[in-house]
C-alpha cells in the first residue's frame, strides 16, 4: 500500500518535515517515492506547503493519506476521502 505522510527534518528540537508519498512498509525517514510539499510547525502560524495537483493525482491512485497529513490536506483544499 501507497502511503501521503510526514518525513522528519530539522535539528534537535526544531523539526520541519517532508509531505511524501511512500510505500507503507518503508520506515519513516527511509526511501520514499515523491516529495509533495512540506509542513513546518514552528512558525506562527504553522507553514504548510503541498502541491494539490499531486496530491489529487496520489489520492486518485490509490494513496492513503495519515492521519496528520489528511488533516494537513484538508486545510489547503485538497479531498481527501
Amino acid at each position: 500500500m501507497v502511503r501521503i505522510r510526514l518525513r522528519r527534518m530539522g535539528t534537535t528540537k526544531k523539526p520541519a518535515y517532508r509531505v511524501v508519498v511512500a510505500d507503507a512498509r518503508s520506515p519513516r525517514d527511509g526511501r520514499f517515492i515523491e516529495a509533495i510539499g512540506t509542513y513546518n510547525p514552528l512558525t506562527n502560524p504553522p507553514q504548510v506547503v503541498i502541491d494539490t495537483e499531486k496530491a489529487q493525482a496520489w489520492i486518485k491512485k490509490g494513496a492513503q493519506p495519515s492521519d496528520t497529513v489528511r488533516r494537513l490536506l484538508k486545510n489547503v483544499g485538497v479531498s481527501a476521502n
